[in-house]
């Protein structure tokens, strides 16, 4: 298996390199459980699910906390047949056979349930993608279920889902439907848009 994301950050400010430079140091208790390569256009993360969503995370709170309008564009995937394995990426939940949706869903809103709030109003938008089984549409219609009891549901939107809340829930329901639908060991993808301090909102 192979997991992990491209992302990149854009503060909406003059002064972008400082609040993204402020904000790497998020990514310091990730670095030994990642592998990060950047370029002039994104960052790859590379590793298990739960940690590339909660360094994704990390990050976005801690640039969002200079008061800056500040969004993140993430493309996120989970084996991709393109990729070669890395033990890096292993995790319990990307292995077995696939479980029966109901049980996929209440284990997901569990998970969402439990995590701490980061303090950070958040909104987000992402699309799912199922590829390569010819059940698709029920896991997508699956995952829609799941995040309209999220609490993190804002509506739905042509061609995506969007969420609004607190940021910790947030990144929790996005890394939820990139791990519980779609074949465990199958081909996954999220793109995904974060906005925090959006002026439109004032």
């Amino acid at each position: 298996m192979f997991s992990g994301a491209q992302i990149s950050l854009y503060p909406m400010s003059d002064d972008f390199v400082d609040v993204i430079l402020g904000a790497l140091s998020a990514l310091d208790p990730y670095r030994d459980q990642l592998r990060i390569e950047t370029d002039d256009i994104s960052t790859l993360l590379v590793g298990t699910p739960d940690v590339v969503l909660a360094a994704m995370r990390d990050l976005f709170v801690a640039a969002a906390k200079s008061g800056k309008h500040c969004v993140m564009h993430a493309m996120l995937s989970r084996g991709c047949p393109g990729e070669p394995d890395d033990p890096i990426c292993h995790v319990p939940e990307l292995t077995g056979p696939l479980a029966p949706i109901e049980e996929r869903k209440a284990q997901a809103l569990a998970a969402v349930s439990s995590i701490p709030l980061a303090g950070q109003p958040t909104a987000a938008q992402f699309s799912l993608y199922t590829l390569g089984i010819g059940q698709h549409m029920d896991e997508i219609y699956g995952c829609i279920d799941f995040i309209k009891s999220s609490g993190v549901f804002d509506r739905s939107k042509n061609f995506c889902t969007k969420l609004r809340g607190d940021a910790a829930p947030v990144f929790a329901t996005v890394g939820e439907a990139f791990v519980r639908f779609g074949s465990p060991q199958g081909h996954v993808t999220i793109d995904l848009t974060v906005s925090a301090n959006s002026p439109t909102t004032r």
